[in-house]
């Protein structure tokens, strides 16, 4: 069963910022940190390959009592029993992801405005990503960045649990808790961090 306190710290994967160290490797050390949901997202790898991280990061994980979600692919997902699925707004709808997946999978919608968050497909998942907050570099087709104040206006519109994506840092989003997010979905400030454990640990102090 979902429980919303697991998106507190959702670290999301990207291959190209792991500086030639293995994603399970800076996964382990997140975790300790204090992450507790993972996202595996991969948009250049091949199916195989994609196959082949979410097993390990299930293995990791799943002893760990840590959700492993995975963006995009209903396959891999169900292919590695996976705890959910993450979509955007030009992938598979809810509805049709949640007939695939069934009842107790978590499924997570990625949201930047307020004619999406009005969408029956927002009102069909477990959680929203609402975002990007900030400027950030791992997605070239970004939207425009929400602000704290276009944040916590998205965040007025919707009971759903949500987590604020988007160039976040720990320097930078106390505001965004403060706005209403439950959690934070974070790519480069620990990914990219030359001591994954320690930058999870940075942000977990937010929540203290």
């Amino acid at each position: 069963m979902f429980d919303p306190r697991s998106l507190r710290l959702c670290l999301v994967t990207d291959r190209e910022l792991a500086k030639g160290r293995a994603l399970v490797d800076i996964v382990a050390a997140a975790v300790q940190g204090g992450v507790t949901m993972v996202q595996l997202r991969e948009k250049q790898a091949p199916t195989r390959a994609f196959l082949e991280d979410a097993r390990a990061l299930k293995a990791l994980l799943s002893p760990l009592k840590v959700p492993l979600i995975i963006n995009d692919r209903a396959d891999i997902a169900l292919a590695v029993d996976a705890d959910g699925v993450h979509v955007g707004q030009k992938d598979m709808p809810v509805e049709v992801l949640r007939q695939m997946v069934g009842p107790s999978k978590i499924i997570g919608l990625s949201i930047t405005n307020h004619q999406q968050i009005a969408r029956p497909d927002a009102g069909q998942t477990d959680y929203l990503g609402l975002g990007p907050l900030y400027l950030q570099q791992t997605k070239s087709d970004a939207a425009t960045p929400l602000g704290v104040e276009g944040f916590r206006s998205l965040r007025a519109a919707t009971t759903k649990p949500v987590v604020a994506i988007g160039g976040l840092k720990a320097d930078n989003s106390a505001p965004v808790l403060a706005a209403g997010a439950d959690g934070l979905a974070v790519v480069s400030g620990i990914v990219a961090a030359d001591d994954p454990k320690a930058a999870a640990q940075a942000f977990t102090r937010l929540f203290a």
